[in-house]
């Protein structure tokens, strides 16, 4: 069985094919098609296919971003679960039209019979605590729109986790873990023996740290004024908040974390250390809400590729128990602690394979409706 996996985010999307042999999922080819460069879902995927060559795929997988309260396990994709998926676009209007749009690109090149499996990424925050799901808003609306905090991100951390669990056996369930996804969106979570206590990102993946072109936190006052001084409507508001802020916004350069620490511009300065002040500050907060931790862990491009903005993040905080190694910091490698003998708290930069466990993940759906079957017959 051949396993295409379509992981979409906000600003590119990721294929890749996967074979079982014996034991192993073994990766037979991936591509990294960045969303600005343009290109129809289905002419991208009919060339990845046909320039490696990839025949027999059985099965297509894809990352969904927004499952809402309906959708909180990984399930095999139908016109309601497709419906579904479409209603939460309000929520997440950057990647779920996406996924759709790649879902629908899916059946379009590899024909209606193709087998497909939606995996969600706000699965893994279901069952964060009432205290860390509630707004404090009137009861009335919560209940009438279902409204909470879901939480995003759950497949980068609990991918952490699991790899962080291999890394220290000796640690039942891993202990206390504050994992951080960097990267175009950006989230941190506080994870307490494999269950989530808090995420960064709330109702929508606009809540929390600041990102590439996110804003994160901000007052709703602000916004307010906004849409009164400026007579902007909900979808500019949207579009401001979503595509026109973060670290593009703040800079007014760029988006990419590498252009802004290369440059001299006063701007990219200011939305670099805004960047890693805010990261640091719900750090703090998770130290807090755990009651300390065994580790910190970081993922994501940034995460995995941006020693400064690491540095920045955990600079002097000693007082908690964290030391970092600037050499180590520093050097090469991908699975790598970057904390210094003494520290109290291990530092690891973790990177996440997505596609191995959207790849998992389609397998033990597949492997599940199969039990079903053979349970109905007997």
């Amino acid at each position: 069985m051949t396993i295409l996996t379509v992981n979409t985010g906000s600003s590119s999307v990721r294929l890749a094919a996967f074979v079982r042999r014996g034991n192993e999922l073994i990766e037979l080819a991936t591509i990294h098609h960045d969303l600005a460069a343009g290109g129809e879902p289905r002419i991208v995927l009919h060339e990845f296919i046909q320039s490696h060559s990839l025949t027999g795929i059985d099965v297509s997988v894809h990352r969904v971003v927004h499952g809402g309260a309906n959708l909180t396990a990984s399930c095999l994709l139908n016109q309601d679960v497709e419906r579904e998926i479409d209603r939460l676009a309000l929520l997440a209007p950057l990647h779920n039209p996406v996924s759709l749009r790649w879902i629908h690109a899916t059946h379009e090149v590899l024909g209606k019979g193709i087998t497909q499996v939606a995996v969600f990424d706000t699965a893994f925050f279901t069952l964060l605590p009432e205290i860390a799901q509630t707004y404090a808003i009137p009861t009335t609306l919560v209940k009438k729109h279902g409204l909470r905090r879901y939480g995003f991100h759950g497949l980068a951390h609990q991918a952490m986790w699991r790899q962080w669990c291999e890394l220290q056996p000796h640690i039942p369930r891993g202990g206390r873990l504050v994992s951080m996804q960097l990267g175009s969106g950006c989230s941190i979570s506080a994870i307490d023996r494999g269950v989530p206590r808090d995420t960064s990102m709330g109702f929508s993946p606009l809540e929390g740290l600041m990102m590439a072109t996110r804003s994160g936190d901000m007052d709703p006052g602000l916004l307010t004024f906004l849409q009164r001084q400026e007579g902007l409507t909900s979808e500019q508001i949207d579009r401001l908040l979503n595509e026109k802020s973060g670290l593009l916004g703040v800079s007014g350069i760029s988006a990419d974390m590498r252009q802004l620490l290369e440059s001299q511009d006063e701007h990219a300065r200011l939305a670099v250390e805004l960047y890693c002040y805010r990261a640091r500050k719900y750090l703090g907060a998770y130290l807090a809400v755990l009651g300390g931790a065994e580790a910190i862990v970081f993922g994501g491009g940034v995460g995995e590729n941006a020693p400064e903005v690491r540095k920045k993040i955990l600079e002097g905080m000693e007082w908690c128990g964290i030391e970092i190694d600037s050499k180590k910091n520093y050097g090469p490698g991908k699975m790598l602690c970057i904390s210094n003998e003494t520290s109290r708290v291990q530092v690891w930069i973790i990177p996440v394979n997505e596609a191995l466990i959207l790849a998992r993940e389609a397998e033990a759906v597949i492997a599940a409706k199969g039990a079903k079957k053979r349970a109905e017959i007997f």
